[in-house]
C-alpha cells in the first residue's frame, strides 16, 4: 500500500525539489547583481523534471592518466545541466544578471511551488477521506 502512495507523490516532490533548487539559484543571482563576472544561472525546468522522473541515467566514466585531474562532476541540479542566461543589455563588468528578469522569474517559480504546494495538500486530504470513509 505504501508503495502505491509513494507513487502517487514521488511526481510532486520531484517538481518540488526542483522548484526548491531553481529558487536558490536566482536568489544567488539577484544576491550576485553586482559582482563583476557573474554569469546568471537557470536551469530548464521541463527537462529537468523529465530527467528527475526517467531516473539516473548511466553515466560513462571519465579516462584519467594523471592523479590532479579532475572528476567531471556535473554542476546541475538533480542530473539537470546549469544553463547561463544571456545578457538583454550587456553589462561593463561582464556581469549577466538582469534584475527585472530574476525578479520575474522569482516571484513567478515561488507561485508555482505554492501551487504546488496546495495540489499536495489536496492530494493528502483525498486520501485520508478515503481512507477514513
Amino acid at each position: 500500500m505504501s508503495s502505491r502512495i509513494d507513487d502517487a507523490f514521488r511526481f510532486n516532490q520531484t517538481a518540488l525539489t526542483l522548484r526548491a533548487a531553481r529558487q536558490e539559484l536566482i536568489a544567488s543571482n539577484i544576491a550576485n547583481a553586482d559582482t563583476p563576472n557573474y554569469k546568471a544561472k537557470d536551469i530548464d525546468f521541463a527537462s529537468a523534471l523529465q530527467g528527475a522522473l526517467a531516473g539516473p541515467a548511466a553515466k560513462l566514466p571519465l579516462a584519467t592518466t594523471a592523479g590532479s585531474h579532475l572528476s567531471g562532476g556535473n554542476n546541475g541540479v538533480l542530473g539537470a545541466p546549469l544553463m547561463y542566461r544571456t545578457a538583454v543589455q550587456p553589462s561593463a563588468d561582464g556581469n549577466t544578471v538582469d534584475m527585472d528578469v530574476e525578479r520575474a522569474q522569482f516571484a513567478d517559480n515561488a507561485l508555482r511551488y505554492e501551487a504546488s504546494v496546495k495540489f499536495i495538500s489536496d492530494d493528502v486530504k483525498e486520501i485520508l477521506a478515503a481512507l477514513q470513509g
